[in-house]
């Protein structure tokens, strides 16, 4: 017999570039019927442009890989780690583990 148990705690004590998500610009399919969603499972799809909430940064492009896997939405933050790792983080989780420095 097992015994369930609490799993250990950690504390984020990283330090990353991040920026907050004003919108996801992706190119639309040229039949107005097919979703973004629909048509980021194509091969077709080419990926997409963050457009930063802050002032003064230009529109970051992503392809259609990292697109797929992070599923960046409006509000949430485009995450880039010391070691050059980019991704993406949901507002509530990101606000409620970082603080900017």
């Amino acid at each position: 017999m097992t015994t369930q148990r609490e799993m250990p705690k950690y504390r984020c004590h990283k330090i990353v570039h991040a920026l907050k998500i004003k919108d996801v610009i992706c190119h639309a399919h040229a039949d107005p019927a097919v979703s973004i969603a629909d048509f980021a499972k194509t091969e077709e799809f080419q990926g997409a442009h963050i457009m930063p909430e802050e002032e003064g940064y230009a529109p970051i492009a992503v392809d259609a890989k990292w697109f797929r896997k992070h599923n960046p939405e409006k509000g949430g933050y485009y995450v880039v780690y010391e070691d050059g790792y980019i991704s993406y983080s949901p507002a509530a989780a990101f606000e409620s583990g970082y603080t900017r420095i």
